[in-house]
Order: structure tokens, then C-alpha cells, then sequence
């Protein structure tokens, strides 16, 4: 029967010092490119955001456009029914003729009347939304140009670290596999709690390397003799020995 290795605790912090190197390494890499993954993906939602707009206000003005095209139209039938109508004046018969069409005629100039209004109120509507299409195009062609600034910046972070970053992640995967999963679990649990990812953090001046807490002298010889994992009890993370620490490359 294949025997399961035992680690010693010593070990067992090698191994967690040796994640939380490679992690603040890459954390360092995540720094460097700052706010920029972010900024760049707010950047293309408003200009989608934006897009969306302009296309919502361009299909209102080619219906506004197409509305004028029939009032116009209109227009030119009336006029059409107009001449046809005081054609048919010069031949009437009798005073209910000359009614029927004098009122055929004066509706046809109200239906005139009436397109000529709606065509004035739709290009006062036209103008109002081809100025917001063109505040629009504006905003896009802005960000547009901010997006490919931010995205250069990116890129060219992403091009000075990827090699690295690849390697960092080859290593802590491999790092990761030498902790057992109960101390596993802990250390992500501790590094989710802090901005800075310190999990595992090094006694500095008799103080936890990580929220700086005094730790007593009694404290200290226990965590030099590696024979538990001990946690600050002021932040909870873990503590080790400057010495060991130092020991261990990433």
C-alpha cells in the first residue's frame, strides 16, 4: 500500500511562504496595471451604451424624415385635387354643385394647411434630435479615443509582464499543490480579508508583518522553534520567523 508523506510543520510553512512570494509577485504585476482592466471594460460599456443611442435617435430621425415625406407627398396631392377641383368649378350646373366643390376645395387647402404645420413641427423635431445625434457622435469619438489610450497603456503593461505573469502563474500552481488543502483553504480565506494579499507575513521589528501588532517575546520563540502554525491574534495571519522567511525563494 502506497504511504501518504508527512510534512513537518516546518515544511508545511516553506511551502505557504513559497505561495504567498509568487502571489504578492503577481499582486505586484495586478498593481502595475492599476485600474486600467477596469477603466477600459467601463469604457467599452459606455461606448455601447452610447451606440445604442445613436442608433435609437438615428431611427427616429429617418422617421421623422419619412413623416415630411408624406405630409410633402400629401401636399402634392391636394394640390393635384385642387386644380382638378377648380377645373370642375368653370362647368357647374347648379348652385349644389358649385358647394360641393367650393367645400372639396377649401378642405383640400386645410389638408394643406395642416401637412405645411406638421412638416414645420417635424423639422423643429429634426433639428432637436440631429443636435443629439451629433452630441452622440461626439461622446463616442471622445471615448473612442480614451479607450485607445487606456487600451495602449494596457497593452503595452501586458506586453512587458506576460512572460513573466505566465511563469508566475506556472509556479504558484505547482506552489499551491504542495499545500495541503485545510491550510490551502485558510491562506485564501486570510488573503481575500486584506487589499494587500498577505496571508503569510514575517515577524518585523518583534511586530506581525502585517497589521504591525507587538508580538510578545514568549510569542516569537514559540514561532522560531516551527513546531505549529500560529496566526496573529490581532489580524489572523499567519507568522513566521524572519529567518525562515528569508530561506525560501519564490
Amino acid at each position: 500500500m502506497a504511504t501518504t508523506k508527512e510534512y513537518s510543520v516546518e515544511e508545511k510553512l516553506k511551502a505557504l511562504i513559497r505561495v504567498q512570494k509568487i502571489e504578492s509577485k503577481l499582486d505586484e504585476i495586478q498593481i502595475l496595471k492599476g485600474e486600467l482592466p477596469m477603466e477600459v471594460k467601463d469604457l467599452e460599456d459606455e461606448i455601447e451604451g452610447l451606440n445604442a443611442r445613436k442608433n435609437r435617435i438615428e431611427e427616429e430621425i429617418n422617421g421623422i424624415q419619412d413623416f415630411i415625406q408624406s405630409k410633402k407627398d400629401a401636399i402634392i396631392e391636394s394640390q393635384a385635387l385642387l386644380v382638378k377641383y377648380e377645373k370642375q368649378s368653370e362647368n357647374v350646373k347648379n348652385n349644389r354643385e358649385f358647394e360641393a366643390i367650393n367645400k372639396e376645395i377649401e378642405m383640400q387647402g386645410l389638408e394643406i394647411k395642416l401637412s405645411e404645420k406638421h412638416i414645420k413641427d417635424a423639422n423643429e423635431e429634426l433639428i432637436e434630435k440631429s443636435e443629439l445625434l451629433e452630441k452622440a457622435k461626439k461622446a463616442i469619438a471622445n471615448k473612442e479615443k480614451n479607450l485607445e489610450h487606456k487600451k495602449g497603456e494596457l497593452d503595452k503593461i501586458i506586453a512587458e509582464t506576460e512572460k513573466e505573469e505566465t511563469q508566475l502563474r506556472s509556479l504558484v500552481n505547482g506552489a499551491r499543490e504542495a499545500v495541503e488543502d485545510r491550510l490551502l483553504a485558510s491562506f485564501d480565506r486570510i488573503r481575500r480579508s486584506y487589499r494587500n494579499g498577505l496571508s503569510v507575513v514575517p515577524i518585523e521589528r518583534e511586530s506581525c508583518g502585517g497589521c504591525f501588532n507587538t508580538i510578545p517575546p514568549q510569542r516569537q520563540s514559540e514561532i522560531k522553534q516551527h513546531k505549529k502554525i500560529i496566526v496573529c491574534e490581532n489580524c489572523g495571519r499567519i507568522l513566521v520567523d524572519a529567518d525562515l522567511n528569508d530561506s525560501v525563494e519564490p
